[in-house]
């Protein structure tokens, strides 16, 4: 049984990094601009459904993809107006954009709720085929290392460095002359964007464009950036290992999941048991802090106390 659970690791693992790329644009929005954006529900399966259709039209997937970008961006672009220009609370406005993106989507993929796309029929650049899913991890890997680098490079200029001021202290970033509207909306942006890129990997490695492929998608994301900052905040202090520390934190996610799966958990309950890592992870800096606190207390007034 275990080596059949070793065979089947590199599926989850593929899986869990398409997601940890999602969990990436989930970091920009979650903790560089401290917002809740529940956009991502819609946009995920926005770049799916572009992705898919475009390349069973002809389109080039390389092409393909980069559209299915730009289709997150103007999601991210609607999210960031309705919120800084209506006045719309930001998760409000993204759950606005999200079910407008329903309809929407629907519309992409021609009134159906599902369209196939197959690796026999096209040029794909992920599939979840086991004969390929070396070459799709390493194709993953790249994809990820490109996404990180570009991001690190954004957020060290002028421009990304007022965006993470805007997240940090709105009031301060004012007071030094940022328009801290506009960031919220670059922000944003680039987050759905990132995230339909991940839906357009998704349909690929599913086989399919699903109007429901992105149900969810929030605590999946959620949950591998809470895992990996658990995990890796201690160690991973640079802006570039914080992002790949949520690709880490998706693809621990998925392992997790494939081990609970193999345990023989009933596929009804997975929802319920995803909630439950996130509330678990979410929790685990508060507990540290809380019981690491109240352990320093302890040592103090103990190694004080002969001194009295």
């Amino acid at each position: 049984m275990f080596m059949e659970f070793l065979q089947s690791l590199p599926s989850p693992v593929a899986q869990g990094m398409i997601w940890g790329i999602m969990a990436i644009g989930v970091y920009i929005t979650f903790k560089v601009l401290d917002l809740a954006d529940l956009t991502v529900d819609g946009s995920l399966a926005t770049g799916g459904a572009v992705l898919v259709v475009l390349t069973v039209n002809g389109t080039n997937i390389y092409v393909a993809m980069l559209v299915a970008f730009a289709a997150g961006c103007l999601a991210g672009l609607v999210t960031g107006l309705l919120h800084t220009k209506f006045g719309i609370p930001a998760i409000l406005a993204g759950i606005l954009t999200q079910l407008a993106l329903y309809s929407i989507n629907l519309l992409i993929m021609d009134g159906r709720a599902n369209t196939p796309i197959s690796r026999r029929k096209f040029d794909l650049i992920v599939s979840s085929n086991m004969k390929t899913i070396t070459y799709t991890i390493i194709v993953l890997l790249i994809i990820t290392a490109v996404v990180i680098a570009l991001l690190y490079y954004f957020f060290g200029t002028e421009l990304g460095h007022s965006i993470r001021a805007t997240g940090a202290n709105q009031a301060m970033a004012r007071a030094n002359g940022i328009n801290t509207d506009t960031r919220k909306i670059i922000g944003l942006v680039l987050s759905n964007g990132i995230v339909a890129l991940s839906g357009g990997l998704l349909a690929q490695f599913s086989g399919n464009a699903d109007i429901n492929m992105g149900r969810g998608a929030i605590v999946i994301g959620l949950a591998a950036v809470i895992i990996g900052e658990v995990l890796f905040s201690k160690i991973f202090h640079n802006f570039a290992l914080k992002l790949f520390a949520c690709v880490v934190g998706g693809v621990i996610y998925y392992i997790v999941i494939a081990i609970v799966l193999k345990l023989g958990l009933d596929t009804n309950n997975l929802k319920m048991f995803s909630a439950a890592v996130v509330a678990v992870f979410l929790g685990l800096p508060y507990w540290r802090n809380k019981y690491a606190g109240k352990f320093k207390k302890t040592v103090k007034s103990q190694g004080g106390a002969p001194n009295a």
